[in-house]
């Protein structure tokens, strides 16, 4: 059961107030959770690893910086998603001209990449119940019952939040994206 629990609040407060065994603990109780949100995210699986890398050391460095505990799986996510753009757009830079039979369009790369970051932002802008609720279930793919269980949630209460949650992120994508936003997120 410990691996679908983020790190408690204790934890995460001791890793802000520089508790070096806390950030390091932290940072390996987050690892299964990263690695999940990159292979999401990520174009290829070697992306996905080095994002995560990346998201956990972002994690070790910066825990200080982060200003409720309670926002640590929104805060990685968000990480997690921009370090997977990234890494998208400099293997776009670098491929140069590619036939159209081998990967698709520099277009549609760009776009599904540009709509993964709306997704992204529509899951981290839902309240903290919702979106542990929908990350559990949608992206983790846990079981009801599990997802009930882990959070301390009755069955109905759990589909409750996860039915207000989808709905949340669909009336989100629903709406135009803002224009001149390249990576859809705040930062």
């Amino acid at each position: 059961m410990a691996d679908f629990v983020w790190p408690g609040e204790q934890l995460i407060a001791a890793a802000r107030e520089g508790d070096h065994e806390a950030t390091a603990a932290l940072v390996s109780g987050s690892h299964p959770h990263v690695r999940r949100f990159a292979r999401t995210l990520c174009a290829s699986p070697q992306d996905a690893e080095d994002a995560a890398q990346e998201a956990l050391i972002i994690l070790y460095r910066k825990i200080g910086m982060l200003r409720a505990s309670g926002a640590l799986a929104s805060w990685m996510f968000r990480i997690v998603r921009n370090e997977c753009l990234r890494r998208t757009r400099l293997t776009l830079r670098s491929q140069g001209p590619v036939p159209d039979a081998v990967v698709p369009s520099f277009e549609e790369e760009v776009f599904q990449r540009l709509e993964a970051a709306r997704v992204a932002d529509a899951i981290a802008a839902l309240p903290a119940d919702q979106r542990r609720v929908l990350i559990m279930r949608d992206i983790q793919g846990h079981s009801g019952r599990m997802t009930a269980d882990a959070l301390g949630l009755s069955p109905a209460a759990m589909k409750s939040r996860l039915h207000r949650a989808r709905a949340a992120v669909r009336q989100a994508l629903a709406e135009p994206a803002a224009p001149g936003r390249e990576d859809g997120g705040h930062g």
